[in-house]
């Protein structure tokens, strides 16, 4: 394999954005070229190297005026032109109807074709007619890369005999010494403001906690459609001088490492970054065991961190009273935690990803 496209929606900041900037970053540095394509450019996105191609697969507008059937037809024909026009030797796609999209677009072109879920199937492939089609043109696909083995699950046999999970290559950003100064009095969580992250079951389990702890802050880093609806529950508390929305920052890695705890809330999540880069920076982190299984693969409950049952903010209260009110508890939640940064070195992920795309390409 000397030449791979990338597929994805944009580069818009989140999870699986960035697993896709870092390995397109990882094979340019390694001599491959690389076609980033996506369907949009979005206002903020993460950068990449200037030497890789970004080619965008949505249609111009005004070829986009019929119906369902006509504007399908002619983002594929707009993907099926990109792939034969650049000549990949590998697709890797991410995400929901852009691996079905990649898969079809790539049907009796010299193309091997590489599709990765990044969270629930079932979210990502909502109904039962989707999941039909998910599954069917998955086994078509010759490559499959999952987050976790619930994610595996969900596939017929024939997918998961060609399926591998594979680890997402860590930011390098959260490669850095441990903090061992001071902590900030701060409760952390980081994540697009959406309903799937239920941030306000944060904001009601520190509604039960801060008396009990009145130097105790919440800054949950992010944006997205929820940030009124958050700010107006944190008005309704009462709790505008302890609970902070500063928005997307440039740095997460700088603004988290001196925390007390930090939280994953999720209703569903493949394997979450977040938890990965907290945890890498030595901090106790508490998340929820959620569907497909990312936060549990990665928590020993109870060794590394701690897990609590989805939408139940009087078991997140509790595990947050449990942490700050022991020191010792803290120190080795985070102690521990940090171990998982020799296993997500980038170097040593992506290596992992390019050995099983060349082994496609083969």
């Amino acid at each position: 394999m000397r030449r791979i496209a990338l597929f994805i929606n944009s580069l818009q900041k989140g999870g699986s954005e960035r697993v896709m900037a870092n390995l397109a970053e990882y094979f340019y540095g390694k001599g491959y070229e690389v076609i980033l394509v996506t369907q949009y450019k979005k206002e903020v996105e993460y950068e990449i190297p200037a030497g890789i191609r970004r080619v965008y697969s949505e249609p111009e507008e005004e070829r986009l005026q019929g119906g369902r059937l006509h504007n399908f037809l002619e983002r594929f024909h707009t993907l099926r032109g990109i792939w034969k026009a650049y000549k990949p030797d590998v697709v890797l796609s991410f995400l929901g109807k852009n691996n079905l999209m990649a898969i079809l677009a790539a049907a009796f072109l010299p193309v091997k074709t590489a599709v990765s879920v990044r969270g629930e199937p079932t979210m990502e492939y909502e109904g039962s007619k989707m999941q039909a089609v998910a599954k069917l043109l998955f086994s078509h696909a010759n490559g499959v890369i999952l987050q976790t083995g619930q994610a595996k699950a969900f596939f017929p046999k024939r997918v998961q005999q060609k399926a591998v999970i594979l680890p997402n290559p860590l930011n390098p950003l959260f490669l850095r010494e441990r903090y061992t100064g001071e902590k900030e009095e701060v409760i952390a969580a980081a994540g697009r403001l959406d309903d799937n992250k239920n941030h306000a079951m944060l904001i009601r389990a520190f509604s039960m906690i801060e008396q009990e702890f009145p130097k105790i802050k919440l800054v949950i880093y992010g944006e997205g459609e929820s940030r009124e609806k958050l700010e107006e529950l944190v008005s309704e508390m009462g709790l505008q001088k302890k609970v902070e929305l500063p928005g997307s920052v440039s740095d997460v890695a700088a603004h988290i490492e001196k925390v007390r705890i930090f939280t994953l809330t999720s209703y569903t999540e493949g394997m979450p970054n977040s938890v990965i880069e907290a945890m890498c920076l030595g901090l106790p982190v508490i998340a929820t065991d959620c569907p497909c299984g990312g936060p549990a693969e990665l928590i020993k409950n109870g060794d590394n961190g701690l897990l609590v049952p989805v939408g139940d903010e009087k078991a997140l209260a509790e595990a947050i009273r449990k942490i700050l009110s022991d020191p010792e508890l803290e120190k080795r939640l985070g102690d521990q935690a940090f171990r998982i940064q020799e296993q997500m070195e980038p170097q040593k992920v992506c290596r992992m990803w390019e050995e099983y795309l060349n082994g496609l390409s083969v």
